[in-house]
């Protein structure tokens, strides 16, 4: 176990501590109870897309096993707990009817976490498209965009104001460019034109799924989304390397930023991908109606990245890049074709994702000095490891323990510096199915044998669970002397 930042460092009363996990995920039960199919279900059974053919079908078993799954938050000391919906469980096709059940189900998981002292997030969309929606296109189908705000409405009649924050899109750069552009995230398409009008509506998707929660629930109605905002540097001072960064900051950051915040795209993105399209998909008002006023914006963060001008060529073959998810021969980086990625020092995870907490620091700085008014929270941050279950029945994960000690402490040090930084949701309190990767990597600070569906606390989340008691964080070499 190696730390990077000293122990010691304590947060206010206010803040908020919690965990995180998405719905296709772990909730399984694919089709039970009238739920329809996604998009993942669709490409889990494809063959070749997920690693060793895994799917969705029961993951962790979420869905009939949410008593003790809240009672484990609960001992875990949560005060929220951030949740996605699967939009097909309430809409099976994405349009027309609602289907009771799958309210019934996220509306009584809303009342246990309440009776249990958690704050519900609720994130609207983590990737779980209705199929019969991709069926017309998908998200680069502007139809879509609205079929969104009309389940976001149902669900804000539904669940109403006992919903501590709306999140509606869970980062949309994945949605976009790992779906429509590389592929290697459903639906696997891979047409660059199709991502770069899938970003736009789910840009308009976000807008007007806020503006609907807000005719139900009124302008005070708390809404968020959560954005996976890169760390990247360019490997020299270079001109050339410079603008291979800039190039890499507006495809993965300013597209959405820009519109979100500033209420436009920047320019530099239509002269990124002329070649491409003229995007004249962004009709006259659609900029109005994505620029809604933020409650928290989310940031999810795990790695940096470091890029120079090159000929486009990726990471040696197999080797992830810091999109994240499997490789492909079909680039996410739209627009940016001429920038080559160079491989991170270590300390690597699972994911082969190089870990820095500085970069952390420097997000959420330039966030403050760019949106000084604009409150934050870490809605995702956490890391993938080999996890085994020793002899005494315990999973001793210390490099999650001490990835987790050194970003919490970053995330301390930036609200030191004036970082308007609410909360921290750690990912994840289940280990699950991480998408492309199947079952082959752990994030949870819980661990659940996949066989017999058995909840063990690892060593990280009894360190979390102290973190939380106590406010302060502890030494990470601490975490294995924490009796459960």
């Amino acid at each position: 176990m190696t730390t990077t930042r000293p122990s010691g460092r304590q947060f206010s009363d206010d803040f908020l501590w919690g965990s995180a996990t998405a719905s296709y995920q772990i909730e399984g039960a694919h089709d039970a109870d009238g739920r329809g199919p996604s998009i993942w279900d669709t490409f889990s059974r494809t063959p070749g897309k997920v690693l060793n053919g895994d799917t969705g079908d029961v993951a962790v078993d979420h869905y009939h096993r949410v008593a003790q799954d809240v009672e484990i938050m609960q001992g875990l000391g949560l005060q929220a707990y951030r949740f996605s919906i699967a939009w097909p469980r309430i809409q099976p096709t994405g349009s027309g009817e609602f289907n009771q059940a799958g309210l019934d189900f996220y509306s009584d998981l809303v009342d246990r976490l309440i009776a249990a002292g958690i704050k519900p997030v609720v994130t609207l969309y983590h990737w779980d498209l209705p199929q019969p929606l991709e069926d017309e296109g998908g998200w680069a189908n502007r139809e879509t965009a609205y079929r969104f705000a009309d389940y976001a409405r149902k669900l804000a009649e539904v669940l109403g104001d006992r919903i501590h924050l709306w999140t509606t899109l869970n980062e949309p750069w994945c949605s976009a460019f790992l779906g429509y552009a590389s592929g290697v995230h459903a639906p696997g398409v891979t047409d660059d034109v199709a991502s770069l009008k899938a970003v736009h509506h789910l840009n308009l998707g976000h807008g007007l799924a806020g503006r609907a929660i807000r005719e139900v629930l009124g302008e005070d109605a708390p809404i968020s989304i959560t954005l996976n905002l890169h760390v990247t540097r360019a490997a020299t001072d270079s001109a050339d390397d410079v603008e291979a960064k800039r190039r890499i900051d507006t495809i993965a950051n300013e597209v959405f930023l820009g519109p979100l915040l500033d209420g436009e795209y920047p320019k530099e993105v239509f002269a990124d991908t002329a070649h491409l399209t003229d995007w004249s998909f962004v009709q006259e008002g659609d900029l109005e109606l994505i620029r809604i006023p933020l409650t928290v914006l989310g940031v999810n963060y795990y790695s940096t990245g470091r890029v120079q001008k090159g000929s486009g060529v990726r990471l040696a073959p197999g080797t992830p890049g810091p999109d994240g998810h499997r490789v492909s021969e079909h680039s996410p980086w739209v627009g940016a074709e001429s920038v080559e990625w160079l491989p991170q020092p270590g300390p690597h995870t699972a994911m082969g994702w190089n870990q820095e907490p500085q970069g952390l620091v420097d997000l959420l700085l330039e966030l403050r000095d760019r949106y000084p008014s604009q409150p934050l929270a870490i809605t995702e941050n956490g890391a993938a490891f080999y996890d085994t279950v020793s002899e005494d029945g315990r999973v001793h994960d210390a490099e999650r323990v001490a990835y987790l000690h050194d970003h919490i402490d970053a995330v301390g040090e930036a609200i030191e510096k004036g970082a308007d930084v609410r909360g921290y949701f750690v990912w994840s309190l289940l280990d699950n199915f991480e998408w492309a990767y199947g079952y082959d990597r752990r994030f949870g600070v819980v661990r659940v044998d996949y066989d017999t569906q058995e909840r063990i606390v690892k060593d990280s989340g009894l360190w979390y669970r102290e973190l939380l008691r106590t406010r302060t964080i502890a030494p990470a070499e601490w975490a294995a002397a924490i009796q459960p």
